[in-house]
């Protein structure tokens, strides 16, 4: 299950609930915190159980009607993400995770938020929008020019990323611009950052051959000095045995 980081809709937040009644898996209760979300496209097809992204966050959907479902954030999703920060009447992005005979029009996004980063600036640039987002050392890497990003689970190319200062930067087209919620944050607000999954599953497969590399490698080091250190002293015994003759 993935979804494509092509937003279908902007939701609305219509209620946000610190439940305490939540029922756990022993029977017990414990509190937690739903929202409530406006939309007209997420609830068709929609399931007790279906993921829905919200801000690019894949969330199980736990009640729905025809124009709004709920879902539960745990606090390690709050923690992650920009979630936390939505008031009633926020708006959100929303997708249905992507069917198996669907088109795949942007990037494969999990809705597995790595954090949430900071918008610095906006920049107009003829129809387009320039935005710079702060980001940390822990996502840095995986954040390449022209590679792909989501942010508030849209799939975003890439343009200038900035290791030194910490940032990176995309455009909008118009369209895109109308679609989504971002251009309607201010300097400042939080969005959230998924880096691409490909890039990495790719880094943790190299950096585990690289770490197998150092240890061979420091194993070798050691033999040559065990080595080294046995000529040496095969050496000082010919010449102690060549003096004694």
């Amino acid at each position: 299950m993935v979804f494509t980081g092509i937003v279908e809709e902007m939701g609305e937040v219509l209620a946000i609930d610190k439940r305490a009644g939540l029922e756990m898996w022993d029977g017990t209760k414990a509190e937690g915190f739903v929202l409530k979300i406006g939309c007209k496209m997420a609830v068709q097809g929609a399931y007790i159980g279906c993921s829905i992204a919200v801000n690019g966050t894949c969330l199980t959907c736990t009640a729905f009607d025809a124009k709004t479902f709920e879902v539960n954030c745990a606090p390690e999703t709050l923690r992650r993400t920009d979630l936390g920060d939505l008031k009633v009447g926020s708006p959100v992005n929303l997708e249905r995770s992507m069917a198996a005979n669907d088109r795949n029009s942007g990037h494969f996004v999990q809705g597995h938020v790595d954090e949430a980063g900071k918008i610095l600036e906006f920049k107009q640039e003829g129809e387009s929008l320039w935005v710079k987002i702060a980001l940390s050392d822990a996502i840095l890497p995986f954040v390449v020019p022209k590679g792909y990003i989501a942010v508030d689970g849209t799939s975003l190319t890439v343009c200038e990323v900035n290791h030194r200062e910490k940032w990176f930067n995309l455009m909008l087209i118009a369209h895109t611009q109308q679609c989504i919620v971002m251009p309607k944050k201010k300097v400042g607000e939080r969005v959230n950052l998924e880096a691409d999954c490909l890039g990495k599953y790719a880094a943790a497969a190299v950096g585990g051959v690289a770490e197998r590399v150092s240890g061979l490698e420091q194993k070798l080091v050691r033999t040559q000095i065990t080595a080294g250190v046995g000529l040496s002293l095969a050496a000082l015994c010919i010449l102690l045995l060549a003096r004694r003759g």
